[in-house]
């Protein structure tokens, strides 16, 4: 079994993680979706239906033809794909690290959620982007190591079973069938 380097970070209270995303505006997207359903959707769709426990899958890279152009392009919000990626977004996926965010903090959030940040896989193991995972309603003691430990493992096995479905990372940009 190949074994990958993996670098935890804990998003602590405060931190502005997809502050800006939320509230892009169309003129401030740096790509626009093809007419047609993309791979990539498909599979968050999938992942969507079959985890009614998730709040969101989104999918993050590089626009096709770009070398820094990093940008949501599939996932749960529709209106956001192809908002432009955070600089938290854009170190996992140059990094490749993983993030944990128990959401520490944020009263704001409605429904409150656990987030875990992580590279995307192809199926040949190779890192080609982010996943972002976020479950609803975490427990009231979702800031725990144990808790942040099960998210992180839930968001592995989420991660591998998508990656068995990647054959590389322009298929996800592919007509989905």
């Amino acid at each position: 079994m190949k074994l990958f380097k993996l670098t935890v970070a804990v998003a602590l209270a405060g931190a502005t993680m997809f502050g800006a995303v939320s509230s892009a505006s169309a003129a401030e997207k740096n790509w626009t979706p093809p007419a047609h359903k993309i791979y990539g959707q498909k599979l968050s769709d999938e992942t969507m239906a079959a985890h009614p426990e998730l709040l969101s899958v989104t999918l993050h890279g590089l626009v096709p033809g770009s070398t820094d152009k990093y940008t949501m392009f599939a996932g749960s919000y529709p209106e956001r794909i192809g908002n432009p990626d955070d600089p938290d977004d854009i170190d996992v996926s140059k990094k490749g690290i993983t993030i944990v965010d128990p959401r520490w903090n944020r009263t704001k959030d409605n429904p409150k959620k656990f987030v875990i940040l992580m590279p995307m896989r192809d199926a040949k193991g190779e890192n080609i982007g982010l996943v972002v995972y976020a479950w609803k309603n975490p427990p009231a003691n979702a800031n725990n190591s144990a808790d942040e430990e099960s998210y992180l493992k839930k968001a592995n096995v989420l991660r591998d079973a998508l990656a068995k479905k990647i054959p590389s990372y322009d298929a996800l940009y592919a007509d989905a069938k």
